[in-house]
């Protein structure tokens, strides 16, 4: 009786260094492995009870759950310490950098529709193309084979502009190059 009650006092010591010198939670689970999982030592000393008689069974079981009680309030309290230090941040916090701003305003609403569009049609494969908004005409028409009496360019039907004399000509009649908007997409260039 004294043989076997006298295995369980090393045995918990010894579980009780490894738990406590656990650095981190996987050694912390190796130990209790070791000592209270399945295969562990104390389950081997568990497993020998049944071999005992009743009288003899008892005492010793109550030594050994004593001791499984103290190794897992042990495991518990450290397995708390690990979580807490993992928890920390690793680098210390520079509380006198300044703080960080909050964006003030937001996109107008007709902007956020646009941007989602373009954003859906990007994604099935179109592309954005970008241009001027104002164009000569050769870049608008011209360069375009459209030819001068189309519709297009009808008074009524595109905005032309005035604009000081300038050195530029066009470059197939030699006159000054008309201003206009831009009439349509087909003169842009891809982004």
């Amino acid at each position: 009786m004294a043989g076997f009650l006298d295995q369980i006092e090393p045995l918990k010591q010894a579980a009780l260094a490894e738990l406590r010198a656990a650095p981190d939670l996987a050694a912390l689970e190796l130990a209790r492995v070791n000592h209270l999982g399945s295969n562990g030592k104390f389950t081997a000393l568990m497993k020998q009870l049944g071999t005992l008689s009743k009288r003899r069974e008892a005492c010793r079981g109550k030594a050994i759950n004593s001791a499984k009680v103290e190794l897992e309030a042990a495991l518990a309290q450290r397995r708390g310490e690990l979580e807490l230090k993992a928890a920390l941040p690793q680098e210390p916090t520079d509380f006198t950098l300044p703080g960080r701003r909050r964006v003030v305003g937001k996109l107008h609403p007709l902007t956020q529709v646009t941007e989602d569009i373009v954003r859906s049609f990007r994604k099935i494969g179109f592309v954005v193309a970008d241009g001027p908004e104002v164009e000569d005409e050769y870049h608008c028409f011209d360069a375009l084979n459209t030819p001068a009496d189309h519709p297009a360019r009808d008074m009524q039907d595109t905005f032309y502009l005035q604009h000081p004399a300038s050195s530029l000509q066009h470059p197939v009649s030699g006159s000054p190059p008309s201003t206009l908007l831009r009439t349509h997409t087909s003169s842009s260039r891809f982004e």
